[in-house]
């Protein structure tokens, strides 16, 4: 008898209640993601992104992230991430809209469909946690994260958790009311101060983290300290001589970036200003093959455009934690298969 494949569907309020804002278990999650990505035990090809109505002057956008994670609990699956400029002009709707399904890779039957619009926050966040971890300044004591969306609020967590010399955290936004509101909700936990001058947020941070929607580079390289950290999770915010300066950079995949068209680094890349033998991973320092920063008086850049795979293995870990402890509702891709 064919076997009637369950499928295990999580709404957000499930996928949260499965251990989703353990920012902690985020970063153990994503740094041992990269282990795996260094030990050559992750398949990922690149992203595939389609924008309406071009990639260039997108209005929408959907965007394909698959992955298989090899080892004893071996995965497949990919991440939908989509965003809508017109959810943002309406109260209450998200910008961005993302689902993962995970199958198990022998059978491919899918296993779980989930809500993925956080997991992406806290992915995106424990990545940066990751890069700061080994390549802020063990005395930092300023950081500027610039954007107070619902990755803002995520990377406060991340850079709180993996940064624990840090007296002021200053989050940056246009909108200084978005920026206040975020800064209010951290009240009492740890000190955060509102900005919406990006100039003298950065000017003398020792650590400068980057989540916005920006789509050119406006972070100028004279506005940062010659021995700062700056990650950029997004294809732009720093100008290119940030890039160009940088003593260390570390990138979570410079094939995929290079691919992304207009990402600052397919821009270097093609007018030959940088190339692969320029930049480490994120991935060798997981795997002990680099230190992260050597010096207190390096300038070192750290880049993540986001990987598939860690949204797999998050994904992954939330779906054994809300197995274990009876949350979802079962599915059933079908009851029996026709012309099989």
């Amino acid at each position: 008898m064919v076997k009637r494949p369950e499928i295990l569907f999580l709404k957000q309020e499930e996928v949260i209640e499965a251990g989703l804002l353990d920012m902690k278990q985020a970063i153990e999650v994503a740094e041992y993601t990269y282990k795996l990505l260094g030990e050559n035990k992750i398949i990922q090809p690149n992203k595939i992104f389609l924008g309406i109505p071009d990639e260039e002057n997108w209005e929408s956008y959907g965007m394909s992230m698959p992955a298989y994670i090899a080892g004893d609990d071996a995965v497949i699956g990919f991440k939908w991430a989509a965003e809508s400029v017109y959810n943002a002009s309406q109260p209450g709707m998200p910008l961005g809209i993302d689902i993962i399904l995970l199958s198990d890779p022998k059978t491919m039957f899918p296993k779980v469909i989930m809500d993925g619009t956080l997991i992406t926050a806290m992915r995106t966040s424990a990545t940066a946690g990751v890069c700061a971890k080994y390549t802020a300044r063990k005395d930092s004591k300023i950081a500027a994260l610039v954007g107070a969306g619902v990755i803002g609020r995520t990377m406060i967590t991340a850079m709180k958790e993996t940064v624990p010399s840090l007296e002021e955290i200053r989050i940056v936004d246009l909108d200084l009311t978005k920026a206040t509101a975020l800064a209010e909700e951290f009240d009492g936990v740890c000190r955060v101060i509102p900005y919406d001058d990006v100039h003298k947020a950065v000017t003398d941070a020792d650590l400068v983290v980057t989540e916005t929607t920006s789509r050119v580079e406006f972070i100028k390289r004279e506005w940062l300290k010659n021995n700062a950290t700056v990650i950029q999770m997004e294809a732009h915010s720093f100008e290119k001589d940030v890039i160009r300066s940088a003593d260390s950079i570390y990138l979570d995949s410079w094939e995929q970036m290079i691919h992304i068209p207009g990402h600052v680094f397919q821009q270097l890349y093609e007018s030959d200003e940088v190339n692969g033998d320029d930049v480490m991973h994120i991935h060798d320092i997981a795997t002990g093959r680099a230190k992260g920063r050597v010096s207190d008086d390096e300038f070192v850049f750290c880049g993540s455009y986001g990987m598939g795979c860690l949204d797999m293995t998050m994904a992954n870990k939330l779906y054994h934690n809300a197995v274990e402890k009876n949350i979802g509702t079962l599915l059933y891709q079908w009851d029996s298969p026709l012309w099989v």
